[in-house]
């Protein structure tokens, strides 16, 4: 079947016009579509927001960094980089393509600014981390790299892609969504079953009330540098599960989870905002581990919307009858006081 893979191309613009119009040429001699927000900067809420459903659609993933760190959001981060950032939070697969020597980039298409530079080493040194990393030096060689290592990683990670609904045969798609349908039958009833049986009491398992001490990691911004700190908080195993309970209604990935936790205890403890907090990895799995114990949760290894694998989180009936007690708002009484009973 003739499928299409669609890649989004993300870069600063003005610095990186040659190399993205060869990178977008290669993408399209390898029958994938292009796309990329360069013409719409994302300039309030309502582009932003247009710009991720783009992104939502895309396959792959592809950053270009050169000497520039662009333009900063509210936030005080590049939209380059807020795009980075939400590609990841979503599981697609990131193929990054970094200048080997920023010093050697002309004056004209590199930051001046001490702190925007600063800015941009501190994003290369995070994208660095990536193991889809690739280093050029010219813009002639660029679409040979990004052609070469798009092929490998079509091959090792497989999407969804896109086909003409003309290729597509009825027949097979009917008997696609029979076995789905039947798949899904008995997955539901095994669930069922799963989660009506009684959790085995464990005397020494923390209940709801008791305390437990998460380490926290995040990143302070200012004006001259990126500052990397960690911080502990102590909550309860109720007060933890209560503030992200709704969030698992929409059956969020393992990542996602940590994210909302972490920001959520980080409010607990300190002033101020900062973009990301994660709870530190040893203690999310015990976290996990515990509401799994408490049989509030529940946790799925399975495909993205993307191809890819990862492990969703989802409320079991315990789970959300507890949600319930805990965020609803009780009914005050009406009655006048001192009134008898």
């Amino acid at each position: 079947m003739d499928k299409r893979f669609q890649v989004f191309v993300s870069s600063t613009y003005a610095d990186l016009q040659q190399e993205r119009q060869k990178v977008i040429q290669a993408l399209m001699e390898m029958d994938c579509i292009p796309a990329g927000m360069e013409l719409f900067p994302a300039a309030d809420e309502e582009q932003w927001e247009f710009i991720k459903r783009v992104i939502d659609d895309c396959d792959y993933y592809v950053l270009i960094i050169g000497g520039r760190y662009g333009s900063l959001t509210p936030e005080g981060i590049s939209y380059t980089e807020q795009e980075y950032d939400y590609a990841i939070s979503i599981g697609l697969k990131v193929l990054a393509f970094i200048h080997e020597s920023p010093g050697d980039i002309p004056v004209g298409k590199s930051d001046i600014d001490p702190v925007l530079r600063e800015k941009l080493d501190a994003f290369r040194n995070r994208v660095s981390e990536n193991r889809l990393v690739k280093f050029w030096k010219s813009a002639a060689e660029l679409p040979g790299l990004v052609a070469l290592s798009l092929s490998k990683t079509i091959k090792i990670y497989p999407a969804v892609g896109w086909v003409r609904a003309s290729n597509v045969s009825q027949d097979d798609l009917l008997l696609d969504l029979n076995e789905l349908r039947k798949e899904n039958s008995k997955l539901k009833a095994s669930l069922a079953e799963a989660q009506s049986r009684p959790i085995p009491e464990n005397e020494d398992l923390a209940g709801l009330d008791d305390v437990y001490e998460v380490m926290l990691e995040w990143t302070d911004r200012d004006r001259y540098a990126s500052h990397e700190k960690t911080g502990k908080v102590r909550a309860s195993w109720g007060e933890m599960f209560a503030r992200i309970a709704p969030y698992l209604l929409e059956h969020p990935n393992d990542r996602s989870v940590n994210f909302k936790l972490g920001s959520a205890l980080y409010r607990m403890s300190h002033s101020g905002s900062v973009r990301t907090v994660e709870v530190q990895y040893d203690d999310f799995q015990t976290v996990r581990t515990q509401f799994q114990a408490l049989g509030l949760i529940t946790t799925n290894y399975t495909k993205t919307t993307k191809g890819n694998m990862a492990l969703f989180w989802s409320l079991t009936k315990r789970g959300e009858h507890l949600m319930m007690q805990m965020r609803t708002i009780k009914a005050a009484s009406n009655k006048p006081a001192g009134s008898d009973p």
